[in-house]
């Protein structure tokens, strides 16, 4: 789940994910505040189904789903929330809102944004499924987890987010199984997408290292490179969600 304290520390990744940075979060937080009691909070008329998050947290959610193209379904995720409850947040906050600010519009992709994909399979720990444990089992973090792949530009730019899936489910697996990346558009992967090139020419992993032997120079400073613009999604999912 994203957490405020944390991602606030790095303004380059909250204006990023987010469109302001957190001292003007604290503003908007604070004129948004009395709005939101006598609205909605002061006309709320169904008691038991009132969300459940804070004010702040259904800020950076709403900001996050406006700035981003992700589904209702993956923010939900983000924030452990149903995405019922979801579309029940942004229906009630987004006039509050427009009343203060202008919501981030998604506008359209550079040509460049759109040639350069970088994929990442991210896990989430969930309670212990009463039914099918082994599927959510994953080995490597030695706890029950779902995944989910996101695709980012290399400006850090939300565009892709698939379907979740038991944990146990390979990170190409999920690649193959999801929507088709078009040919001719550079995508940068880890260690778990080998064998991507078989569906895309275009793509780029780390060079394995062979049995026996080293990798050359060359390999090395193309490993350090691909590491060095990956870092992107990985900062994205690394700031905002627990492991």
């Amino acid at each position: 789940m994203i957490k405020y304290d944390l991602i606030k520390k790095n303004i380059c990744i909250f204006r990023r994910l987010f469109g302001i940075n957190p001292v003007e979060f604290e503003e908007l937080l604070a004129i948004s505040s009395s709005l939101w009691e006598k609205e909605v909070v002061g006309n709320y008329k169904r008691p038991g189904r009132f969300p459940q998050l804070t004010l702040r947290e259904m800020i950076l959610l709403l900001l996050l789903y406006y700035r981003h193209y992700i589904t209702q379904e993956f923010v939900g995720m983000l924030f452990n929330h149903h995405k019922a409850n979801v579309c029940r947040i942004i229906q009630k906050l987004e006039p509050v809102l427009l009343k203060v600010m202008k919501l981030p519009e998604r506008d359209g992709l550079s040509e460049e944004e759109v040639h350069n994909l970088i994929l990442d399979a991210t896990d989430n720990q969930i309670e212990r499924p009463k039914r099918n444990q082994e599927k959510y089992y994953s080995g490597k973090k030695k706890r029950h987890t779902i995944k989910t792949e996101i695709r980012v530009t290399k400006r850090g730019r939300i565009i892709g987010v698939s379907e979740t899936v038991p944990g146990t489910v390979h990170d190409f697996k999920l690649l193959e199984n999801g929507e088709e990346i078009p040919q001719g558009v550079w995508a940068l992967g880890d260690s778990g997408y080998e064998g991507i090139k078989n569906i895309n020419e275009k793509s780029k992993i780390p060079h394995k290292k062979p049995k026996g032997k080293e990798l050359t120079k060359s390999q090395k400073e193309e490993n350090a490179a691909l590491s060095k613009v990956r870092v992107i999604v990985e900062n994205i999912i690394g700031g905002g969600m627990n492991e």
